[in-house]
């Protein structure tokens, strides 16, 4: 070959064959290049950045990790955890790299995941129309945590967004009135049903301190079986719930108004959805209800973010950032022991793009 400085074998695994191990041998080059008049090592698309692997098998490690622990992947293709561990990072960089922020991103969703014990947070953000995390940053859920993705988004961008999916907390609200003015910002239904369900187990337990000692054993260990949808109940706990609802008026009444609320989020116009509002709160007069009094009060104070949804422009999937979480909490317990901050950031972002 014209240009070729030096010549050495090098050898690297390549994908099994019938479950025997390869490896290919080749001739590795150091070539002059004429644009730069530098003495540079040719560069091989069908090797791993590692020079260690081939591109295929680093490839196949990384969609393998996706489905099953590290630990099996090393054990299945006879390599090092430390060696499977840095193919799927190198595999979820390269697979983030194909498929970045959208240049137009129309509805997005906020959240906080915990990293960690003791506080430590991190903010995510999903496409909702795409159904797919873009972002996590942040050292915490502050409204300068928040400002990150904004500066990463850019100006132009974030002029673009139409809707935005969140809880109920201060900061994300002002830094996405702050960058977004135009953003319809709504409230994610998952966490003001999160809210309702504390209120109906603050009057079960104030329920259990105020009955006599015969009534309390129809409360006791009851929780799960209040909380639950009816639907997924199953005939035991169908049953259990009828005794306690006949065995208590007030829970009974608690009861009925948690699950009435739900239909809040069927209206397709926020008039008929005020009416229906007020309805469920005048329901509450003369009950003695006052953790639901007081969770009426919040739904009143934040209530234009509540009826958002209802309009027709607004029709986005609220269930998606409740089903990101929950995926989240599974490559956490997947992951465990993995302290790298880079790692879990990549596995969130790559868990619900196809496979390179």
């Amino acid at each position: 070959m014209r240009g070729a400085r030096s010549r050495r074998l090098h050898c690297v695994r390549d994908l099994d064959a019938g479950g025997a191990v390869l490896y290919l041998e080749f001739e590795y080059r150091r070539v002059a290049c004429p644009r730069c008049q530098a003495v540079k090592q040719e560069t091989l698309t069908w090797l791993a950045d590692s020079r260690r692997f081939t591109q295929r098998f680093e490839d196949h490690i990384g969609r393998q990790a996706r489905e099953m622990p590290l630990t099996r992947v090393a054990e299945l293709n006879r390599i090092g955890w430390d060696q499977a561990w840095r193919m799927e990072l190198a595999y979820m960089k390269r697979l983030w790299e194909q498929h970045p922020i959208p240049e137009k991103v129309r509805a997005m969703g906020t959240d906080e995941i915990s990293i960690r014990k003791g506080h430590s947070y991190r903010i995510i953000v999903a496409d909702l129309d795409a159904k797919r995390p873009i972002w996590i940053g942040g050292e915490g859920r502050k409204e300068e945590d928040m400002d990150k993705f904004f500066l990463e988004l850019g100006p132009d961008r974030s002029q673009q967004i139409e809707l935005a999916v969140m809880d109920m907390w201060l900061a994300f609200r002002n830094s996405t009135k702050r960058h977004a003015p135009q953003a319809r910002i709504i409230f994610d239904k998952f966490h003001m049903i999160k809210h309702l369900s504390d209120a109906v187990d603050k009057v079960r337990r104030q329920e259990y301190k105020r009955v006599n000692e015969k009534e309390q054993k129809f409360i006791k260990g009851q929780r799960y079986t209040l909380l639950s949808n009816r639907a997924n109940l199953d005939a035991e706990g169908r049953q259990s719930l009828r005794v306690l609802l006949n065995a208590n008026k007030r829970l009974h009444k608690a009861y009925l108004l948690k699950e009435s609320f739900g239909q809040l989020w069927n209206y397709s116009y926020p008039a008929c959805a005020r009416t229906f509002f007020d309805n469920w709160k005048a329901q509450l007069r003369w009950q003695r209800l006052k953790p639901f009094e007081e969770f009426a009060a919040m739904i009143e104070r934040h209530w234009e973010g509540v009826v958002g949804y209802c309009h027709p422009d607004n029709k986005v999937s609220l269930g998606f950032m409740e089903g990101l979480n929950n995926k989240i909490r599974v490559i956490q317990r997947r992951a465990y022991g993995i302290r790298n901050q880079e790692y879990l950031r990549l596995k969130v972002l790559t868990s619900f793009l196809p496979d390179s």
